[in-house]
């Protein structure tokens, strides 16, 4: 078969061990042949693409960010999208294409594969974990891991200056590498986004600390607000400062803010995301061969499975109350 592969949304560490994994898996145990087309739905909708052969994905399982490079294009909105993704796929002799990407980047190949018959099979990759259908996305034990580390050494400046750390943590509408990172990293207060907090509570677990003569830290997504609706984030780089000027209002201890912001997205990719990417690119392939079109590869537990892309965009994956209450053992 001929295979097209593309990498879409925002990157992530683990990308370009998911691109090796199909590459391999295709040309080794199908004969195939695989076409990585270029900056995501882009490349499609312009017909930018280039060959991908073992050689071209040696030495890549490390790598972070994707040798095809990435977009935010959305194929649904472009003029004429849909007709043109199927006619470059046509023109290339493409009989299905393995779309690796976040929520909206799958939402785009669920449509064409369900309404307008493009041979689509979806990889969930995002460093949010928001995916609905996989306990786990490629990119975000690698986000976790840098976001930990990070809480790991302001531990030890936030002791020496008595001073609290705020941690701002991405996730767009979901907590996930907030509470992952907190629990692992021994944040004092987590806040995410599905639960709105309360200011002064927060103040209240930043007394406690220090009454027991240790410094917090304070981790927050940066979708999360507070319970009050009350914020004014103009002028400032996002919740995370504004929660810090307000703790020090409202306490009077001196207060720092890190945003971690793209970091958590670059560099090296743990081995879990490369493992985690590898199985689903070698699963992909096999759901290309059985023609499962609309189908996504996913986790759960150690199993990779397949579920329905239509059902996995349907709605965002959250933190339930059971998983937050595990870290609010620790607040304070």
């Amino acid at each position: 078969m001929r295979i097209g592969v593309l990498t879409g949304g925002s990157d992530c560490p683990g990308l370009n061990a998911a691109l090796r994994a199909i590459v391999r898996k295709g040309v080794q145990s199908y004969g195939d042949s695989v076409v990585g087309f270029l900056d995501g739905w882009d490349g499609v909708l312009h017909d930018r693409a280039v060959e991908l052969d073992i050689p071209a994905v040696r030495g890549t399982l490390p790598r972070g960010g994707t040798i095809l490079g990435s977009s935010r294009t959305d194929p649904l909105t472009a003029p004429d999208g849909p007709r043109r993704i199927a006619e470059t796929l046509r023109s290339r002799g493409v009989d299905g294409l393995i779309v690796v990407g976040g929520i909206n980047t799958l939402t785009a190949a669920a449509v064409l594969a369900d309404r307008h018959g493009v041979p689509c099979v979806g990889v969930p990759k995002t460093i949010d974990n928001d995916i609905h259908g996989t306990d786990y996305t490629v990119g975000f034990n690698t986000a976790v891991t840098v976001a930990t580390e990070t809480i790991d050494r302001l531990h030890t400046t936030a002791e020496s200056h008595k001073r609290v750390l705020v941690v701002e943590v991405m996730g767009r509408s979901s907590g996930w590498i907030a509470v992952h990172a907190g629990l692992a990293g021994g944040a004092n207060c987590v806040l995410v986004p599905e639960f709105p907090f309360d200011l002064d509570r927060v103040c209240g677990h930043v007394e406690s600390r220090f009454q027991a003569t240790y410094s917090p830290i304070v981790v927050v997504s940066d979708s999360a607000l507070p319970a009050s609706g009350d914020v004014d984030l103009t002028g400032l780089s996002g919740i995370g400062e504004w929660l810090g000027l307000e703790i020090e209002r409202c306490t009077g201890h001196e207060a720092r803010t890190t945003v971690l912001g793209h970091i958590q997205r670059g560099g090296t990719p743990t081995p879990y995301d490369r493992w985690l990417a590898t199985r689903f690119g070698l699963h992909a392939v096999d759901a290309v061969h059985e023609g499962d079109w609309g189908a996504m590869v996913a986790v759960r537990g150690a199993n990779v499975e397949r579920v329905r892309l239509t059902e996995a965009v349907s709605r965002s994956k959250k933190i339930d109350a059971s998983l937050y209450a595990d870290s609010e053992i620790f607040f304070g």
